[in-house]
């Protein structure tokens, strides 16, 4: 008997339609013929699920006892007794009832599966165990009903049951997914756009991965070699040269034209370890290709083009960047080169492109390194040539019987000409050294083997000395003038470097983006030194204070005075650039001058910054006075107004008040004296906070402590609370909040329209517990949602009377002081809803995990009959 196979529908999100699309694949099969069973459907008191579980059996459920209460599970037993061909077993991620056959039920559909009977099952992506953190990071809240990812990759057939954010919000909001009362709550929490949103596409992009390995394993089970271009892979081929990083930004650009684009940045050293690329450009081109969302892959390769290709085909890629060639015209005699040969045999399923970058045709060494500008191997074969050469040249000549007195010789001139041939390469290989010594050995051998009289130092023809002095003179001027293109050529890539440096500091100058530490560590990386700082002096007796440092990881601690430096640089009189790690040669002082110069402007600039706030802060303080000035000239003085003439009224002794008129006068006394105290507590309390000067007392205390102390003073009648008392604590100041919260619920009044009262609620998401107050005003756009919080600022046409427009920001000011935040979001159905997110006190998790989940978290629970509902 074979195993069963197991078709899981999965979803982003509860609602989406996931058990609905397994009990319509149900009667398609029962349709067909097929012997199927309902194992265990919740549908959650939905119609259109529960008219679909119509016309298939159900096997009974099995009921257990647990903490007084009657549960329902699957029936495990059941299910086996009958042994249909299928069964249908919803909510796969659930944990069965203490007591039953397994802990999870994705335990029993195994025991189905090995019995040989087919299941079809549902989930939602946010029960996938390695999702956990992330979907707790989005949501706010850790997710319980978890199962390991294998299970679910170990699927037949995975089906992506899809729905946009758009289109489940109206489902919610219809009443088809939870229950009317539960709607509003919903929507405000775990069913936010963006929620939604991110949960899809983390379903989308796990589902495109299993996709993907489908594909894969068809290909190696079939040996397909060619590319299927089902999904675009760019393969950006290195060479640790500085052109990577042109190449990977191109590939990029080229990524974003097409979604779910891939990125692999591949290098392919040879086995033996020699390589001419550098580790730290490798280091930095590695970073750049993460950053751009990318993969980065060392390969180990004889045949480069050939392991480049085969990496390509390996990871079914469409596309390959390679970068122009940066040999010069001449090592084309060596071959095609990499990229001509990548085209030549990639074949019609891959397309090449060659980037075009600033080091084309400029050589294919690195930097050379300062005291060996001709490089090592040329050195080496410089002294080879130079040493060897004319010993080798001279047994060969000696040896053939050749001399000066031979007819058969070449003849003397026909030998210097030889020697001076080795001399020449000697100085175009390794340069004056190595052609000073070739000069002096091949003299040597002139004279002692082939100037008579030979086997002595003597020479008797006087013109013999005439041509040995003349191969001298020629081979030095050779050897100098190899030494001297070859500094000429160190020094132009030098200045090149120092020009490059210097348009990197002009460039940082105009755009003002580099920091004072970034700009210290540009010079420690330049220099290759262990720590850099800039200090400075108010005088010339005072002593050096440090305005910025970076050192290198091995801790090395920034000079502290510029006599404790290896190198220092003067900027202005009473600032430094001090250095430590080794001593600076004279032609790199020009350069490090730029930068002392530049870190100047750089803190300059930092401190500019520094006081430009202060001033901003001056003048918002100006604003907020001359406001303050208009408030106190017309807001305040209408209560007081108000007040004065009710009192002139009482004490007047023309008329004779009665006694309703003298209620109703001294009612206008106390309502002005209580809008007076309340404009006058919000003005001080801004006072407050843009002194900085509001210190909460942080303590643990209930909302629903709190909250009904805030509503004192508003009409029962125009505010709905619903605080449930199993919320955790809190850490508030208890005497802000309450202020807060007042500000919050007067300003929700004062708009929302009178047959609509506004609504106080509160739920608990992770660590944190938000406070949301909906009104059925006219609401505010989103372009002026910040707006509102800002002082003395008030929205639409609110009367002047209305207050200062202090509320908010000082709600909001409150908010900060505590740890918290006061958003503002659109209420469905209209209005505003002011959201209050607060911090649960340490050590009080939002509920008990062994308590069923409130409706709004990612597990989809609910209490229905007294029992558990996944």
């Amino acid at each position: 008997m074979g195993r069963g196979k197991l078709r899981i529908y999965l979803g982003a999100a509860p609602g989406v339609g996931k058990t609905y699309a397994m009990l319509s694949e149900g009667h398609r099969r029962v349709e067909r013929g097929a012997d199927l069973v309902v194992g265990f459907v919740e549908h959650h008191g939905r119609r259109r699920t529960q008219v679909m579980m119509h016309g298939l059996e159900e096997v009974p459920r099995r009921e257990l006892e647990y903490r007084g209460s009657t549960f329902t599970e699957m029936d495990v037993d059941a299910v086996l007794a009958r042994r249909p061909a299928i069964a249908l077993v919803d909510e796969l991620a659930h944990s069965n009832v203490p007591g039953s056959r397994n802990e999870k039920r994705w335990q029993d559909v195994e025991e189905l599966l090995r019995a040989g009977i087919d299941v079809v099952s549902t989930v939602n992506i946010q029960h996938l165990e390695s999702l956990g953190d992330v979907v707790e990071s989005i949501t706010g809240v850790r997710q319980r009903e978890t199962l390991p990812d294998e299970v679910v990759r170990r699927a037949d057939q995975i089906e992506l049951v899809d729905m946009s954010p758009q289109a489940l919000r109206r489902r919610m909001a219809h009443g088809n997914i939870y229950a009317p009362d539960k709607v509003d709550a919903a929507l405000s929490n775990y069913f936010r756009p963006g929620n939604l949103t991110a949960l899809r596409e983390l379903a989308l992009l796990w589902t495109a991965d299993r996709v993907d390995e489908y594909l894969q394993q068809y290909r190696d089970e079939h040996s397909i070699r060619s590319t299927w271009q089902a999904r675009e892979r760019i393969v950006v081929g290195l060479t640790g040269g500085p052109e990577g990083r042109t190449l990977i930004r191109r590939a990029a650009r080229m990524a974003a034209k097409g979604s779910g684009s891939e990125i692999l940045a591949v290098y392919i050293a040879r086995s033996d370890g020699l390589t001419s690329a550098s580790p730290k450009e490798l280091a930095v081109q590695r970073t750049l290709v993460e950053d751009l969302g990318g993969t980065f892959h060392h390969v180990i390769g004889e045949d480069i083009p050939g392991a480049l290709l085969e990496f390509a085909r390996g990871v079914n890629a469409t596309q390959i960047v390679l970068g122009s060639s940066r040999r010069k015209t001449w090592q084309y005699v060596f071959g095609p080169g990499v990229g001509t040969m990548v085209a030549r045999d990639s074949g019609p399923d891959l397309d090449v492109h060659i980037v075009t970058h600033d080091e084309v045709a400029k050589g294919r060494g690195l930097p050379v390194a300062r005291g060996a500008r001709l490089g090592r191997s040329r050195l080496i074969a410089g002294w080879v040539v130079g040493v060897a050469g004319p010993a080798l040249l001279t047994l060969l000549l000696t040896g053939t019987g050749a001399t000066l007195a031979s007819e058969a010789g070449p003849g003397f001139a026909n030998e210097v000409l030889l020697f001076l041939f080795l001399n020449v390469l000697a100085a175009l290989l390794g340069g004056m050294v190595p052609a000073l010594a070739s000069a002096a050995v091949g003299s040597l051998l002139l004279n002692y083997y082939f100037t008579p009289p030979t086997h002595t130092l003597t020479i008797a023809d006087p013109d013999n000395i005439v041509a040995i002095a003349i191969f001298v003179a020629v081979a030095v001027c050779v050897a100098s003038v190899v030494d001297l293109a070859a500094r000429r050529t160190h020094q132009a890539a030098r200045l090149r470097a120092e020009s490059e440096i210097l348009s990197f500091l002009a460039g940082s100058v105009l755009r003002g983006e580099t920091s004072l530490e970034a700009l210290l560590e540009r010079v420690r990386e330049t220099f290759a030194m262990d720590s850099v700082a800039l200090l400075e002096r108010e005088s010339d007796v005072a002593p050096w204070t440090c305005a910025g440092s970076v050192g290198s990881h091995e801790g090395t601690p920034a000079p502290e005075r510029p006599e404790d430096a290896e190198v220092d640089m003067p900027v202005g009189d009473h600032m430094a650039l001090a250095l430590s790690g080794r001593v600076l040669p004279a032609e790199d002082r020009r350069v490090l001058a730029a930068f002392a110069a530049q870190a100047a402007v750089v803190l300059d600039r930092q401190r500019l910054a520094q006081q430009a706030g202060q001033a901003r802060e001056l003048a918002e303080g100006n604003r907020i006075r001359t406001a303050l000035l208009a408030a106190v000239s017309h807001d305040l003085r209408t209560p007081l107004a108000a007040i004065k003439a009710a009192v002139s009224s009482l004490r007047s002794d023309d008329v004779a008040w009665s006694e309703e008129d003298e209620a109703e006068l001294l009612e206008g006394i106390e309502d002005g004296a209580d809008r007076l105290d309340h404009l006058v507590g919000n003005l001080l309390d801004m006072s407050r906070l843009q002194t900085g000067t509001v210190t909460p007392l942080i303590r643990e205390i209930d909302l629903d402590e709190v909250v009904p102390m805030a509503l004192v003073g508003v009409p029962m009648a125009k505010v709905t609370l619903d605080i449930p008392e199993e919320l955790p604590m809190v850490a508030v100041d208890p005497g802000l909040l309450e202020r807060g919260v007042a500000n919050i619920v007067e300003n929700a009044v004062k708009y929302s329209p009178p047959d609509r009262p506004v609504l106080v609620s509160a739920s608990a998401l992770g660590d944190r517990v938000e406070l949301r107050v909906a009104d059925g005003g006219p609401g505010v756009p989103d372009s002026e949602k910040d707006r509102i919080f800002e002082p003395f600022q008030r929205y639409g046409d609110a009367p002047r009377g209305a207050g200062v427009g202090l509320g908010l920001a000082v709600a909001r000011g409150f908010a900060e002081a505590m740890g918290g935040r006061l958003t503002a979001e659109d209420t469905p159905g209209g209005g505003m809803t002011m959201v209050l997110t607060l911090g649960v006190a340490a050590g009080r998790p939002p509920a008990d995990p062994g308590l069923p989940v409130q409706v709004g978290s990612t597990s989809e629970t609910t209490t229905r009959k007294g029992r558990p509902v996944t």
